[in-house]
């Protein structure tokens, strides 16, 4: 749509012969349409060459303008140069002396001189001047005119109402300015006003109206311009036929235009640059390029530089880099390769082309810049990550304006520099530079990023205040903001307030917040009651979210329903909800219809390929994902950083030791696949070696880091210590923790349960503190479970459940049986400050264990339980559903952040004197059952004096 806004602009100004006053050719009573007056262009003038030069000869003249006249008609005599014949091209009213003659004259030329150096005392002087003839309408449009070209609408508006019988071009010139310069209602009425008067308009009027209609979008009123049109019989010229093209393009009646276009007697190279910007617009590019090279074997048309600026925007936002390049080559064969506005086109269409090298030379040999160039560059540069010469580059711009800051702003955040972003914000306004939607989106953006909720109330507020607060965009920024900060009340009183005027943006930003901040149950609910109460459109986006909720909460058989909603939409051909199906079963513990999901896919990228490994990996199945790592090699796709992170980590679940294949594809990742290393691959390869034993060659890697590194690369070795009980490596890996500055949420989390743990509670208590006053969230740990079609969510010491009584009892049975089968509570993992008595009442009432006791309870039988967890299970739960699947004889299904944590089922056996008695528990009666013939026995033989 902007090729066609670029182009229609330059249409009108193509549309007729424009010279830049009036000049008395004819009879005022038959003055020619190609007068018509043209857009201003004042401030291209300002800074003209010659300005300097006519100011200089207007000083030399004497400040009284008879005076003035005077010294100008003795130049002329001097000069020697010839007169015109006046006498046939002067209104009728005028006197044909030649004094008159070359006084007329001399007021044109003042005016015209006026306009070039956009010196208002001098047209004022020249309008007293002409005050003194007697009233004429040729020197009154012309004053029109001028006073419009120089900006002074009201004197423009003084001179037009002062004229007793405005004629046709009087009407016009104020009717195209208006249309011009955002006054297009204005445009419209005086038109009508002209209709009420008797005067007809002529083809410039209707251009001028035609202007007014498109720049407002009103179809209904073009059409009636049109009927007009066809009334009076304009319709074969030509300047019309291309206004008319440009409204019914704007306006996506792209079959008017084309019935149009084939019907027009004689075309100009603006009627095919009209038809092909439609098409560009309208995303039509095959015909956009068909009917470019229709045009080019028409031998008296050349395109011009509209025609190459819009064909290079369709092949850059198609991704057409042969026929770009012919394009180029194009340009270069018919001389406009010093074009700026082409040079623009081939900056934005190379850097979509990701070839940064062919850029930087076009920029380098453009022999015009303007700011538009520069700002095309500091988006290239964005686009490529090259933040520093991005910055770089805007710094050395001879001139900047608003839309320079938004590019530089758009990129930062697209870069995830949202304090840089914050910083340039405040210079904007302390440098008093035009702040418009664009800017604040750019900044509610980067404050989604840092999610900071002090910041976000205050950058919420500035919106506020600023008054655009009803802007959609801003709205969905504002929106998407909220719910990253954690200010999900704020938000759900936004959304509220104009939920059923929400965009399908605003709906997946809602529904995610929720997801984000713990509450996909609330998500999921939001989302079935929209898509049942049809106040939302179900698109691609809200499918992908909708369908990640259901892999949160493990809920299979909801992601089925999606999944058939998705094929029966047509959607499964987008790679993003594909992609999304994938992740959504291997997280509900079904790795097999993840793998049938992605074979299915009609087309696949590195995020397909990159969600099938990290579905194995949540399996903890390694060697499957390194055999998809051996296929996806084979593939024309280019692993990216994400994926060298899943790979590496798959090392630590491989059935045997691969650490030396580890190694080796660790170092060749900047050899082979120019991926430089970062803090994630290094916390990955460092849990390879710490979980196979390579404690020393694990720190020593830390040690040799190129880069700093983040606590994650300590924590994935002090997991290791963990794992092998070294507690020699794991003091120095806590003692380089404690020493760094934690930077994120899940950092402060750690170092407060270390000092928890070694019952430095003092400090624990400090970081937590450090944690609120940063505006940091811990979300509490929370597990949920799946029971017909209904979502159960538990917290730690949990009494919110309606069947909370019957959970505890069920629960306590469980404890008093896992125990009997060898189960010990370790109360290393209880991190608060309680009695040493109270810790094991803390362990026992875990979330997890509540679900899992839940799931028992209403499991049917042979169907096994399936949690889900936010955080990563500790390791008392861990050994207690072990204990529990032996007992119930369940299979128990946890899944963490971690991945599955999956106990098999275990054949349960009693022994009492001798005699066994096996003992199926299928349920939650049995468990009870089960634990009653426990009590009878016991009670039996302690009677008989026998032991138990």
């Amino acid at each position: 749509m902007a090729a066609i806004s670029v182009l229609s602009s330059s249409i009108f100004r193509q549309s007729a012969p424009s010279p830049s006053l009036p000049f008395p050719s004819t009879p005022s009573t038959a003055i020619p349409s190609r007068q018509f007056p043209p857009e201003p262009s004042v401030h291209a003038t300002l800074t003209s060459p010659s300005v300097t030069k006519f100011k200089s000869h207007r000083l030399s003249l004497s400040s009284s303008t008879a005076q003035l006249l005077e010294k100008q008609r003795t130049f002329l005599s001097k000069q020697q140069i010839q007169q015109p014949h006046f006498d046939t091209n002067l209104p009728s009213d005028i006197p044909p002396s030649h004094e008159a003659q070359i006084l007329y004259h001399n007021c044109i030329e003042l005016l015209r001189l006026s306009v070039r150096c956009s010196d208002v005392g001098l047209g004022k002087a020249v309008h007293a001047s002409i005050l003194k003839f007697e009233e004429d309408s040729y020197l009154s449009n012309a004053l029109i005119t001028a006073y419009l070209r120089l900006g002074l609408v009201f004197d423009a508006d003084g001179v037009f109402t002062g004229m007793p019988a405005p004629d046709v071009v009087s009407y016009t010139a104020l009717i195209s300015f208006f249309a011009k310069s955002c006054y297009e209602l204005e445009a419209v009425e005086l038109f009508f006003r002209m209709r009420e008067s008797g005067i007809e308009p002529n083809e410039f009027s209707f251009v001028a109206l035609l202007t007014a209609c498109s720049r407002i979008g009103d179809l209904g009123l073009g059409f009636q311009v049109h009927s007009l049109i066809i009334k009076l019989g304009y319709l074969c010229s030509t300047y019309v036929v291309n206004a008319l093209m440009g409204l019914y393009s704007k306006c996506r009646c792209l079959e008017d235009a084309f019935e149009l276009f084939d019907k027009m007697p004689e075309r100009d190279i603006t009627s095919w640059n009209t038809v092909i910007a439609g098409m560009v617009g309208q995303l039509m590019y095959e015909s956009a390029f068909e009917l470019f090279y229709a045009m080019q074997k028409i031998h008296q048309l050349r395109a011009d530089h509209f025609t190459l600026s819009s064909i290079l925007n369709a092949c850059a936002d198609c991704s057409a880099s042969m026929e770009g390049r012919e394009i180029h080559a194009y340009a270069l064969k018919i001389g406009l390769e010093s074009n700026l506005s082409v040079n623009n086109a081939l900056i934005t269409f190379y850097t979509n082309c990701r070839d940064l090298k062919d850029v930087e030379i076009l920029f380098d040999r453009m022999p015009v810049k303007d700011v538009f160039s520069w700002t095309s560059m500091i988006t290239a540069y964005m686009e490529f990550g090259m933040v520093d010469l991005a910055i770089e580059m805007f710094s050395r711009m001879p001139e900047r304006n608003s839309v320079s800051y938004n590019a530089i702003l758009a990129g930062l955040s697209q870069n995830d520099e949202g304090s840089q972003v914050l910083h340039l914000f405040c210079r904007m306004i302390v440098e008093g530079v035009e702040l418009t939607d664009f800017t604040l989106t750019s900044v509610v953006a980067a404050s989604s990023l840092l999610s900071e909720k002090r910041v976000s109330e205050q950058i919420h507020g500035f919106v506020i205040k600023f008054g655009v607060g009803l802007n959609a965009f801003i709205e969905a920024a504002l929106l998407d903001m909220l719910t990253r900060c954690g200010r999900m009340s704020d938000a759900q009183k936004m959304f509220c307030r104009r939920q059923y005027k929400m965009s399908s943006a605003n709906w997946a930003s809602m529904i995610c917040g929720f997801a984000r901040n713990g509450q996909p149950e609330e998500a999921l609910s939001l989302f079935c009651n929209a898509h049942r109460e049809e106040t939302m459109i179900v698109d691609e986006v809200i499918l992908t979210a909708a369908l990640g909720i259901c892999g949160t909460l493990g809920f299979c058989e909801m992601g089925r329903q999606i999944h058939c909603r998705v094929v029966k939409s047509g959607f499964l051909y987008d790679i993003g909800v594909g992609n999304a199906i994938v992740s959504m079963y291997s997280k509900c513990c079904d790795i097999e219809d993840a793998k049938k999901a992605f074979g299915l896919m009609p087309s696949r990228n590195i995020v397909s390929w990159n969600g099938l490994i990290a579905g194995h990996l949540l399996h903890r199945q390694g060697d499957e994902a390194l055999a998809v790592w051996s296929k996806l090699e084979t593939e024309s796709l280019n692993p990216d950083s994400i994926t060298f992170v899943l790979i590496i980590s798959s090392f630590r679940h491989t059935k045997l030791n691969l650490v030396n294949d580890c190694r080796k594809l660790f170092l060749s990742m900047k050899m082979t696949y120019n991926i430089e290393p970062t803090s994630d691959h290094y916390a990955s390869f460092v849990s390879v070696l710490a979980s196979w034993g390579f404690l020393e060659e694990a720190e020593n890697s830390i040690a040799n880091m190129p880069i700093e590194p983040v606590i994650s690369v300590w924590q994935a070795l002090l997991n290791g210590c963990r794992i092998h009980r070294n507690s020699t490596v794991g003091k120095r890996t806590v003692r380089h923790i404690l020493s760094m500055e934690p930077q994120d949420p899940s950092s402060f989390i750690l170092m407060s349960n270390i000092y928890s743990a070694s019952c430095r509670w003092h400090c624990s208590e400090t970081m937590r503190a450090e944690m609120r006053r940063k505006g940091f969230r811990k979300l509490p740990a929370r597990s949920w479970l799946v029971h017909e079609s209904r979502i159960h969510a538990f917290y730690a010491r949990d009494k919110s459940h309606l069947e909370f009584k019957d959970i505890k009892s069920g629960l306590e049975i469980l404890i008093i049986e896992c125990q009997r089968a060898g189960y010990v509570p370790d109360t290393s993992f209880v991190l608060h400050e309680v009695e040493e008595g109270q810790k094991p009442d803390f362990l026992f009432h875990h979330s997890a264990k509540l679900a899992v006791t839940y799931g028992i309870l209403m499991a049917r039988a042979g169907r096994p339980v399936r949690v889900s967890k936010n955080i990563i299970l500790c390791g008392d739960c861990h050994n207690f559903l072990k204990h529990v699947s032996v007992v119930t004889k369940k299979e128990i299904c946890v899944r963490d952040t971690s991945g599955f944590h999956c106990s098999p089922t275990a054949n349960a056996h009693v022994k009492i004197t001798g005699n066994v008695f096996s003992i199926k528990f299928n349920g939650w009666l049995d468990i009870i059952l089960a634990h009653a013939m426990f009590m009878y026995l016991m009670e039996f033989h302690y009677h008989r004096g026998s032991k138990y």
